[in-house]
């Protein structure tokens, strides 16, 4: 294990089972979180609280972070408390926030500039894959960087694919997130479809849920749908965000995108009227 210790930023809904598997794979895991008391589960069983950016990137081999916004990635990463001052020449950034491609890219140029590899590493499978290790996580960034970090993946996520040059990780984020978008639309409408039928969902999921309709949104969050269950493995507002930047990302290649459209605007319904912090899922009320 050439690279031992791992700082970790960001312990919110998925970064505490991340941190979590890396802390039990015999990494020393290096912490730190804006709001500390989310860090004392894993302090308990071994991990080192830092108490900045700062000292975390300057005491470790490899930095994760998973924030919420780009503007949190930013702060992460630039500025004089930010990684890329503090870490060691020969360190190694990875951000798995799901933020926009452009400013990977800009993390990466810096990197460069300061011998530091930076990879935009963002991962798709929600809570439940980060507690299960089963996460999707798909990179941009250098090859001998991505190599570097796999070991590392490997214990955090099944499915690893290296896309290409800095912001490809994020650009495929975005692909992920225009498909979960228009699916989530779907699901939403095939549920309340049974239901004014007279059908009873469940039953119908038995079905559809192992044919050509099967999806992971369709299989994982339309029981929670049927339930009422609106807690959250994906916020509502983060969604939101990421659905923004895939907009502007595809205005900037001159694309149109209808489902994509349709469904920015039924989240931004719900996060405007106060659902922000429930789970993706709670579209469904919208349609019932």
């Amino acid at each position: 294990m050439a690279d031992k210790t791992i700082g970790f930023i960001g312990l919110g809904v998925m970064g505490q089972s991340m941190a979590g598997h890396l802390l039990a794979a015999g990494y020393t895991v290096r912490v730190f979180n804006r709001t500390k008391q989310k860090a004392d589960a894993l302090v308990e069983k071994g991990a080192v609280w830092c108490g900045s950016v700062a000292d975390l990137a300057a005491a470790s081999d490899i930095i994760i972070t998973i924030v919420g916004y780009p503007a949190d990635v930013e702060e992460v990463f630039m500025g004089p408390s930010g990684i890329l001052e503090n870490a060691r020449p020969g360190a190694l950034a990875i951000d798995m926030t799901t933020s926009d491609p452009a400013l990977a890219i800009k993390l990466w140029q810096h990197g460069q500039q300061k011998s530091i590899g930076v990879l935009d590493a963002p991962v798709s499978g929600g809570d439940i894959g980060a507690r299960n290790a089963s996460l999707s996580i798909m990179a941009g960034g250098e090859p001998e960087d991505f190599q570097r970090a796999l070991p590392v993946f490997k214990i955090m996520g099944a499915n690893v694919v290296h896309q290409g040059k800095a912001g490809s990780g994020q650009h495929t984020k975005m692909a992920n997130q225009i498909a979960i978008a228009a699916g989530m639309i779907a699901v939403c409408e095939s549920i309340s479809y049974a239901k004014h039928a007279g059908l009873d969902p469940e039953t119908v999921l038995e079905s559809i849920g192992k044919g050509a309709a099967a999806s992971w949104s369709l299989n994982n969050l339309g029981p929670k749908m049927i339930r009422g269950d609106d807690a959250p493995g994906f916020f509502i507002r983060h969604f939101v965000k990421d659905m923004g930047i895939a907009l502007s990302s595809a205005r900037d290649m001159g694309m149109k995108t209808p489902g994509l459209d349709t469904a920015y605007a039924l989240y931004k319904q719900m996060a405007e009227q106060g659902d922000g912090i429930k789970g993706t899922q709670a579209l469904f009320h919208l349609f019932e």
